[in-house]
C-alpha cells in the first residue's frame, strides 16, 4: 500500500468556534501581528529566503507589537536549512557585576527595574541568523519595521487591550510614560501610534549589523542610562554578547519526532511530558474527554516540577539534560499518575510573560520557527531614552535559592520560557510551531502536539481548540469550549479548577504544516495575527 502524502491522514473537519482558515501556500509565514506577517511575506516576494522572511517579520513585530517583545528582547530559533536541523540560542546574560549578595533579603528576584535587566540577544540573532542562511541584505530585512516606526501605524485589537494594562504596571519610570503612553495613556485600538526614537535605532542597527547595540553608539546610551539610573549593566557585558548555535533535543512520538532547544529554555519540560504520555494509552481515549485531558494536565505537572528542580544555564545544571530524558525515569513518571485522583507536584515555573512567535517557510523546503520576548509584556520598564528601546526584564527568571542551578548570578544566562518547537518525520521537516504565553507554552506545545499527531486535527482545529493551562500551583483553568460535564469530571478527581480564566491566558499558537508540494499555515484567532503567503 503506498504511503500517505503528509497531510493526507489529517482530518480538515473545523470542529471549534474559530476566526480563522488555514492558508493553503507554496510560501508562507505566520506570526501574532498581520503587518509583520505581510512584512515576511514581501521578503519571500522578492526572492528571499524562509529566514528572511522570518527576520522581517520580527523586526517588525518590535514596532508594531511593543506590548511583547523590542529591540531589548531575547530570541530562540530553529532552522531547516534543507539539509540539517539547526538551533539558535539568543538568550543574553546577567550583568558580571551581579552576585546572589546584590538581592540578599528578597523574597524573590526583582521584577522590574535595572536588576531585573539582562543583556538584549534578539539582535544578535538576528544577525547571526542572516549571516549564516539569510539570502537578502540583512539592511533589507529592515525596511517594513522603518517604514511602520517612521510613519507609524494602526494599533490592532488585542495590541491595544494588553498596552491598557501598562499605566499602572510602569508608573515609577517617566522614560516608559514619555515613549509608549503619549498623553498619559495607552493607545486605543484603531489608533495611531508612532514609536519615538525607534526608527533610528532600527536604521542604526541595520547599518551595522547588529553592532552598534553591542559595542557601538546604542551600547553607550544604554550603558550612559544604567550608570545615571542605577544599572549594573556595563560595556563588558553588551561587548561579550554573543549567540550560540545549539543541537536540539528530542522525542519520538507516534511516528514522529518533536525537537526542542535546549536549556536554558523549557523545551526540555514537552520532552518529558510527552515521554511520559508515551508509557500511555492516550489515544484510546477520546478527544477533549476527561480522560485524555487528565492524562495530558498530570503529564505536564509531572515535567514542570522537574524542569523547576533542574533547568538552568546549562553550564550551571548538576544533571545532563539527557538525562531527564532516560526511559525509565519516564516510564516511573508515568506509572505514578491515577486515572481516579489528580497529583500535587510543585512546578517552579514564572508564571506571567509577553512573547511573539512566527514561523516562516519557503518553496526551497527551508522552514524555521522563531521566537522572540522581553518577558513582562514590555520588559522591565527601562527605556533608553530617545532610542524607543523597552529593555527586556529576564532577570526575574533567576531564584534566589541558594545552591539551585539557576541562582541567580553574574554571566549566567536564566531559567527561559520562550521555547519554539519543530517536528520531523523521517528525515524530513513536517511542522515548525510555537504557542506563545510563557509559563502557557510548553503546556501548549503539548497540547498542539496531542491535538494533531495523536487525533488527527489540522493544525488550524488544533489552533482552535479550546485549552487547559495548569498554574504553578497546579491549578487548573479549562477555557470555554469544553463540555461541561468535563469540568464536573476533573473537580471529582482532585483537580483544582479556577472559574472564568481570561482569553489571554492560554496563549497563542502560529504553525506551519509541511505537505507534498507546499504548506497548510495556521494563526490563532487569540492573537491579532494572520498567517499569509502565495
Amino acid at each position: 500500500m503506498a504511503e500517505k502524502e503528509p497531510g493526507m491522514d489529517l482530518n480538515w473537519d473545523f470542529p471549534y468556534p474559530s476566526q480563522r482558515m488555514p492558508v493553503f501556500a507554496r510560501n508562507v509565514v505566520a506570526a501574532s501581528q498581520p503587518l509583520a506577517a505581510q512584512a515576511g511575506v514581501q521578503m519571500l516576494a522578492r526572492s528571499g529566503n524562509a529566514v528572511d522572511a522570518a527576520l522581517a517579520a520580527a523586526i517588525t513585530l518590535t514596532v508594531v507589537e511593543p506590548t511583547s517583545n523590542g529591540i531589548g528582547s531575547d530570541a530562540f530559533a530553529i532552522v531547516w536549512d534543507g539539509k540539517e536541523l539547526h538551533g539558535l540560542n539568543g538568550s543574553g546574560r546577567s550583568p558580571l557585576a551581579w552576585s546572589a549578595e546584590r538581592f540578599a533579603g528578597l523574597g524573590r528576584m526583582p521584577q522590574f527595574g535595572w536588576d531585573a535587566v539582562t543583556v538584549p540577544g534578539a539582535v544578535d540573532a538576528w544577525s547571526a541568523l542572516s549571516r549564516r542562511f539569510g539570502k537578502l541584505p540583512f539592511a533589507d530585512l529592515f525596511e517594513p519595521a522603518i517604514r511602520y516606526a517612521a510613519d507609524g501605524f494602526i494599533v490592532s485589537p488585542i495590541t491595544a487591550n494588553k498596552w491598557s494594562m501598562t499605566p499602572d504596571r510602569y508608573r515609577d519610570f517617566p522614560a516608559f510614560a514619555k515613549t509608549f503612553l503619549p498623553g498619559g495613556r495607552a493607545p486605543l485600538p484603531g489608533e495611531h501610534f508612532r514609536p519615538a526614537g525607534l526608527a533610528g535605532t532600527l536604521k542604526a542597527i541595520a547599518e551595522t549589523g547588529g553592532e552598534s547595540l553591542y559595542r557601538g553608539e546604542l551600547a553607550e546610551r544604554i550603558v550612559s542610562f544604567a550608570r545615571q539610573t542605577g544599572g549594573a549593566l556595563a560595556a563588558e557585558d553588551l561587548a561579550e554578547h554573543h549567540s550560540e548555535w545549539v543541537r536540539t533535543l528530542c522525542q519520538t512520538w507516534r511516528g514522529i519526532t518533536l525537537h526542542e532547544l535546549p536549556p536554558n529554555g523549557q523545551g526540555l519540560a514537552v520532552l518529558i511530558a510527552l515521554g511520559i504520555l508515551k508509557q500511555l494509552d492516550i489515544e484510546s481515549c477520546p478527544v477533549d474527554s476527561p480522560d485524555s485531558l487528565h492524562l495530558q494536565i498530570e503529564a505536564m505537572k509531572a515535567a514542570f516540577a522537574e524542569a523547576g528542580r533542574h533547568i538552568a544555564d546549562p553550564a550551571w545544571m548538576t544533571l545532563e539534560p539527557s538525562a531527564l530524558l532516560d526511559e525509565a525515569l519516564l516510564k516511573e513518571r508515568a506509572r505514578s499518575i491515577s486515572m481516579d485522583r489528580a497529583s500535587l507536584p510543585i512546578p517552579v515555573i514564572p508564571p506571567d510573560g509577553g512573547t511573539v512567535y512566527l514561523t516562516a517557510a519557503d518553496d526551497n523546503g527551508m522552514m524555521v520557527s522563531f521566537i522572540q520576548s522581553n518577558y513582562k509584556g514590555f520588559g522591565s520598564g527601562i527605556v533608553i531614552p530617545g532610542t524607543g528601546i523597552s529593555l527586556q526584564n529576564r532577570g526575574a527568571g533567576f531564584t534566589l535559592e541558594a545552591g539551585h542551578p539557576n541562582c541567580v548570578a553574574g554571566g549566567k544566562r536564566p531559567f527561559h520560557t520562550i521555547i519554539p518547537g519543530f517536528v520531523m518525520k523521517d528525515g524530513a521537516p513536517l511542522m515548525s510551531f510555537g504557542v506563545m504565553g510563557a509559563h502557557m507554552q510548553a503546556q501548549g506545545h503539548l497540547q498542539m502536539m496531542i491535538r494533531i499527531f495523536s487525533y488527527g486535527q489540522n493544525p488550524q482545529a488544533a489552533a482552535d481548540a479550546p485549552r487547559w493551562y495548569v498554574a504553578q500551583d497546579s491549578r487548573l483553568s479549562l477555557e470555554p469550549g469544553f463540555c461541561p460535564t468535563i469540568r464536573e469530571e476533573l473537580q471529582r478527581r482532585g483537580h483544582l479548577l479556577t472559574p472564568d480564566a481570561p482569553t489571554s491566558l492560554f496563549g497563542g499558537a502560529q504553525l506551519i504544516y509541511r505537505l507534498q508540494k507546499g504548506y497548510c499555515a495556521a494563526s490563532d484567532p487569540r492573537k491579532d495575527g494572520q498567517a499569509v503567503g502565495f
